[in-house]
């Protein structure tokens, strides 16, 4: 696993720059479900996680997170939830779009570094793509709560229900999809990656 930015760790980080934007302002990389979407956006965190390690994940992420927030003024596609998040407070809406996604992408970059020397890449490039889009999830719906849980918006969203039961039913199918996706793709990527010699060999090949 490289841990300094050679030039092609620059060029990837541009390339999956480039494929948020396009996830962020065109309707490829979003599939809206009422005020949630099945997003792709998390690939790239993984992507990134995989080749670069805890930084790329913490980097892609933070891209992700600030393109997320711009989405709340209807820049790119727009979020419903989000730009009702905005107007009841703008600081705790970008903390909550943002902070979420870059934890996520350091942590999973952390989780492949680990797993990878245990089990070797093409596994962890799996179970990273996995935990990429359950983190995301964990920690946005997690933020959602601690953060707006409060609000008339929130609590209407929740209908009565306990967070648990909320958290569930309101992201269940989105959650799901997400994690087939993220986890299928990135680990082909991160097994190509590997082929290419792009990520080092670890002990366990």
């Amino acid at each position: 696993m490289k841990t300094k930015f050679d030039t092609r760790a620059l060029v990837l980080l541009g390339l999956l720059t480039a494929i948020v934007m396009v996830f962020s302002f065109t309707p490829i990389g979003s599939i809206p479900i009422g005020p949630l979407v099945i997003t792709l956006n998390v690939i790239p965190i993984a992507v990134a996680a995989v080749a670069l390690g805890p930084i790329g994940g913490l980097i892609m992420g933070s891209v992700f997170g600030l393109f997320s927030f711009l989405q709340c003024y209807g820049i790119g596609i727009p979020s419903g939830m989000g730009a009702i998040l905005v107007e009841i407070d703008p600081f705790l809406a970008f903390v909550q779009r943002f902070v979420p996604r870059a934890l996520d992408g350091f942590l999973v970059g952390l989780i492949f570094k680990g797993v990878s020397s245990k089990a070797g890449v093409s596994i962890a490039s799996f179970i990273t793509g996995f935990f990429t889009a359950f983190l995301n999830t964990l920690f946005f719906m997690s933020a959602l709560i601690l953060l707006f849980g409060n609000t008339e918006y929130v609590q209407g969203l929740r209908g009565g229900k306990n967070v648990i039961a909320f958290v569930v039913g309101f992201v269940g199918i989105n959650a799901v999809c997400e994690m087939v996706v993220c986890t299928i793709i990135t680990g082909a990527i991160g097994v190509a990656l590997y082929k290419a010699g792009f990520i080092k060999k670890t002990s366990k090949e």
